[in-house]
């Protein structure tokens, strides 16, 4: 199957990456496969840092990206793309996110809120703020485009107002999931 050879490509150094469209395509069944099932998780299930190894992106980036993006790619070893979830003590489905991207010496972080909508299997989520740090150093931290203000109303809003991830795989060693935009995502636990 060409999800557990996308998985061992990702983990292992030395195996062969399958084709992306073989990929996309195991995503796709194992999307549809998770409706048919209505398979139930809770937020405790994505609890842990996950490496981020492989995207479609959405229709609209795929128009604009072309070749580069194609039908879906992995995404390059050199460059660090992580999603680490938290909760927040006293709530079972609330908690945070922390997204970084490590390229060289530049990290980049942003974090916010996160609610989980175990029904959908959907976790809503917010970037509220931000750390730039070149080579250790901190070059900027703190709130982005409003976010003390969005982050205060965050929990208020309806689903239908937030950015969201619908997993459909969740595994002790991998995740994926599709974005509110369309676009696949697959990841691998870093722990």
């Amino acid at each position: 199957m060409s999800l557990d050879q996308a998985i061992a490509f990702l983990t292992t150094p030395s195996a062969t990456p399958p084709t992306s469209e073989s990929v996309v395509e195991a995503l796709l069944r194992a999307e549809k496969m998770a409706k048919q099932s209505k398979l139930a998780s809770s937020y405790e299930d994505l609890l842990g840092t996950w490496r981020l190894g492989f995207i479609t992106g959405t229709k609209k980036s795929r128009q604009k990206a072309g070749v580069i993006l194609g039908s879906g790619r992995f995404v390059p070893k050199w460059v660090k793309v992580q999603l680490s979830y938290s909760q927040a003590e006293a709530e079972q489905e609330r908690g945070n996110v922390e997204n970084s991207v490590e390229v060289g010496l530049l990290r980049l972080i942003v974090t916010g809120p996160t609610q989980f909508w175990s029904k959908k299997n959907i976790l809503a989520f917010d970037f509220t703020r931000m750390q730039v740090l070149f080579s250790g150093l901190k070059l900027y931290d703190g709130y982005i485009r409003g976010g003390q203000e969005r982050e205060a109303k965050f929990y208020e809003q309806s689903l239908s107002e937030q950015a969201f991830f619908t997993y459909f795989l969740i595994e002790n060693h991998y995740l994926a999931a599709r974005g509110r935009g369309g676009g696949l995502a697959l990841w691998t636990s870093n722990e």
